[in-house]
């Protein structure tokens, strides 16, 4: 793995990612980039109907993970200075392949690949991948307004839909190492000793 380390948290929603890679930054003393969730003034509405608002609601998050990769993600790594992230710029293609159809899939492919083709991807992804009881769990608990009407079933499937897009990008960028965290299992926040492993593993991949 190169000098300059770019890390990446990624999981279906609940999974833990803000947790983790907040965790990992002060471990490592890495600077953190977290998306922008919470600020889409498009949310409310996408999950009470996704049909009508969820063009809207990726094309925000797109042009935000853009602008954030440009202006916080770039230059560092430029410098070389390692970095993490609490996801991973592909997430957008994985939300959007399922929310948008038609035409305006067609569109939205077409402004992810111009937007993101020639940016940097990510060197080391952890994968937090949990069951759908775990995740609705984790949602509840946090409290979020905008996540109660998530459905069991809109979650089920973006927990398929991840698992393909990890083996997708594990083809698409070969040099790219997948750290795959069960999160039915591993514990990060209350075990030490788990979110202990899971530092070992990263630490073995950025001496390589």
């Amino acid at each position: 793995m190169n000098h300059a380390p770019y890390i990446a948290v990624e999981g279906p929603i609940g999974a833990g990612k803000t947790t983790l890679a907040s965790m990992l930054a002060d471990e490592l003393q890495l600077p953190l980039v977290k998306e922008i969730v919470e600020e889409n003034p498009f949310l409310d509405k996408f999950y009470q109907d996704m049909d009508d608002w969820s063009f809207q609601l990726e094309m925000f998050f797109l042009c935000n993970r853009y602008k954030q990769l440009e202006d916080a993600v770039i230059p560092k790594l430029t410098q070389g200075q390692s970095i993490i992230s609490d996801y991973h710029i592909y997430k957008n293609l994985i939300f959007s392949e399922r929310t948008l159809k038609g035409i305006k899939r067609d569109k939205y492919r077409h402004i992810y690949h111009v937007l993101t083709d020639d940016l940097p991807k990510p060197n080391l992804i952890l994968y937090i991948r949990a069951d759908l009881e775990v995740l609705l769990e984790r949602i509840a608990k946090r409290g979020r307004s905008f996540e109660e009407d998530i459905s069991a079933d809109y979650l089920q499937q973006l927990i398929q839909d991840y698992d393909a897009a990890m083996t997708s990008l594990a083809e698409r960028e070969p040099s790219t190492t997948i750290i795959t965290i069960n999160g039915n299992e591993v514990d990060f926040v209350a075990n030490p000793e788990h979110f202990g492993q899971i530092v070992h593993r990263v630490k073995e991949c950025l001496s390589q």
